[in-house]
């Protein structure tokens, strides 16, 4: 895959990478034996919840500073199925934004090493209290997006 879904600006940091390899498990397929298009969605999650743990801003983190981050879109393409038992990694990878927000994007790849789902989600960052849009990022998101813009993350 050589295009991103999302737009890089030249003075952006790098985008955040974490690469999760899995398998597929039997109750991810359908009778044939492929996995479940809807299935797909719960890697990207997978993907995410990788991400937070190695960069700390998981779901947890962001919970206990106050903040949620719901998604507010996603895009799946299908691009080959992936079959029972069949090990594949999940590539996450996380873009620089201006605004508020955190723009992932994932890719799929099967066992061959071929691309077998690419997308993304965008999620908004909420008060947790309130449930109002952030336009504004908290002090947390502020010190965490002061590190990335650093490279301080790896």
């Amino acid at each position: 895959m050589n295009k991103s879904y999302f737009t890089r600006k030249k003075d952006d940091p790098d985008p955040l990478k974490i690469i999760v390899p899995c398998r597929v498990r039997f109750e991810e397929t359908d009778p044939l034996g492929i996995v479940w298009h809807g299935r797909y969605s719960s890697y990207f999650e997978e993907g995410r919840v990788a991400h937070g743990d190695k960069y700390g801003l998981g779901y947890l983190e962001c919970y206990r500073n106050g903040i949620i981050t719901p998604i507010k879109k996603m895009h799946i393409d299908y691009h080959r199925s992936l079959k029972v038992m069949e090990r594949f990694t999940i590539e996450c990878i996380l873009h620089w934004s201006d605004a508020l927000r955190i723009d992932y994007e994932f890719i799929i790849r099967g066992s061959d090493n071929e691309i077998a789902t690419t997308g993304y989600t965008v999620q908004v960052v909420l008060d947790r209290a309130t449930e109002d849009l952030l336009l504004v990022p908290p002090p947390f998101v502020k010190e965490f997006r002061a590190k990335w813009k650093a490279g301080e993350l790896k």
